[in-house]
């Protein structure tokens, strides 16, 4: 299960209307009586993407069922954000179960049913720090991923006459200069239409880079209103991103494309570099790729940032009729061995239930991305992922899209980064009250 970075955290985008075409039938809080006895229709709220196909989705939906007798689940595909989810809410359109971390903005309100820690113990839930608001659980903290960690081409890189992944900043842009000098485009960072969202990986590793490896606190300091994106270290972050794409670093092509098209223009060799959330290895894997590896955007200073988020998906709608239910059948999807291996190997989670080990046969990119994540955690050099983060310190609902647009404008060199932050402040400001 993943808590992406995407503003659309989705990549079909479904409208309050289509919604409400799909669950046509439904009671307002979404469950259904079936007709059949005591059998109740579960209405489950899924993201599908090139990694979570239609069929994933079926299959794992079908194993979660069988241990959960007297539940049939109405799959509907759309957003799966904050944003998003207020407005399922508000138009009486929400469903029992949302597949991930939304819980930001909706706990607060008791929109979102809670999880007992005895709950998840049974379950083997191992991670109680992720997702929680006010020490509270709102979703399953099953696994983890790095948002972002960057990926790069090693025989792009040796083309270059680059022997190993940079260390410090400064490292970074002299391996730019080289790729750049050889005809290598260095950063494949773009994203085009709906899938703007996918610009914001490379901010997202400079903030964790700059700002979180010197204050891991950062954005549970700015919801208190103690820090500012005006702040010079942020500023100073959004500065080194637009300084890659103006200096002509980035894929010529990389703003047009769809988040499938920059995955397929990474794999094709269109850039040596890309930063991306650690689902990636999942599609490195599945291509059989051999000459990919990780390292974590490194700081001036040389910390590695290694950005992770715990995922605390499957929160489940406490208005529901069936809300004990729900929940038994979440943490069933949640904690399936099947389900699990599946995620690896079609999604690369890193798994954090508990006695649970990764089936033989992932690929070497998966695990070259766990090694790092394992070396990280063992350094204790993680930070959050920051805009990923579905508990306390989270963004506040609606801001994502807004600093999505707003990202775009920096990487094109129509908002300077002064005015990029001003602009963050500003949104920031009124998505909290």
């Amino acid at each position: 299960m993943r808590t992406r970075l995407r503003t659309k955290q989705s990549v079909l985008v479904a409208t309050v209307a289509a919604w409400a075409l799909a669950l046509a039938g439904c009671t307002a809080s979404g469950a259904e009586p079936s007709g059949s006895g005591d059998k109740v229709t579960l209405t489950f709220l899924v993201s599908e993407t090139p990694n979570l196909t239609p069929k994933y989705w079926d299959d794992a939906i079908a194993r979660a069922s069988e241990k959960v007798p007297g539940v049939t689940i109405k799959k509907v595909v759309g957003e799966n954000t904050p944003a998003y989810a207020q407005q399922l809410f508000a138009s009486g359109q929400a469903p029992d179960i949302f597949a991930t971390g939304i819980a930001n903005g909706l706990a607060q309100k008791g929109m979102l049913a809670e999880y007992t820690r005895d709950e998840m113990e049974k379950a083997g839930i191992t991670d109680f720090t992720s997702g929680t608001i006010n020490g509270k659980f709102y979703g399953i903290a099953g696994g983890a991923q790095a948002i972002p960690v960057v990926y790069y081409n090693k025989e792009l890189f040796a083309k270059a006459g680059i022997s190993d992944a940079p260390k410090t900043y400064s490292e970074l842009l002299a391996d730019c200069a080289k790729l750049k000098a050889a005809g290598i485009a260095p950063f494949e960072i773009g994203g085009g239409g709906k899938d703007t969202w996918a610009t914001v990986f490379a901010l997202a590793s400079a903030v964790a880079a700059d700002v979180l490896t010197v204050d891991p606190d950062w954005f549970l300091k700015r919801t208190k209103g103690e820090v500012k994106f005006t702040d010079p270290a942020f500023v100073a972050a959004a500065k080194k991103v637009q300084g890659l794409t103006q200096n002509g670093y980035g894929d010529k092509d990389a703003m047009t494309r769809s988040y499938a098209d920059l995955e397929q223009a990474f794999l094709g060799g269109k850039a040596a570099m890309y930063p991306m959330g650690s689902w990636f290895s999942a599609a490195a894997d599945k291509a059989k790729r051999t000459d990919i590896g990780v390292f974590g955007w490194p700081s001036d200073a040389g910390k590695a940032a290694f950005p992770t988020v715990s995922g605390s998906g499957m929160n489940v709608n406490a208005k529901s009729k069936n809300v004990e239910l729900a929940k038994k059948w979440s943490l069933a999807f949640a904690t399936d061995k099947q389900n699990l291996d599946l995620g690896v190997i079609t999604d690369g989670n890193i798994v954090t239930v508990k006695d649970y080990k990764f089936p033989g046969n992932v690929g070497a990119v998966y695990k070259e991305t766990v090694s790092a994540y394992d070396a990280a955690v063992a350094a204790n050099a993680t930070v959050p992922a920051w805009a990923n983060i579905t508990g306390d310190g989270a963004l506040p609902p609606g801001f994502s899209d807004l600093m999505t647009a707003a990202n775009v404008d920096l990487l094109t060199g129509k908002k300077t980064p002064e005015q990029f932050a001003q602009y963050l402040d500003q949104q920031y400001a009124a998505a909290q009250k």
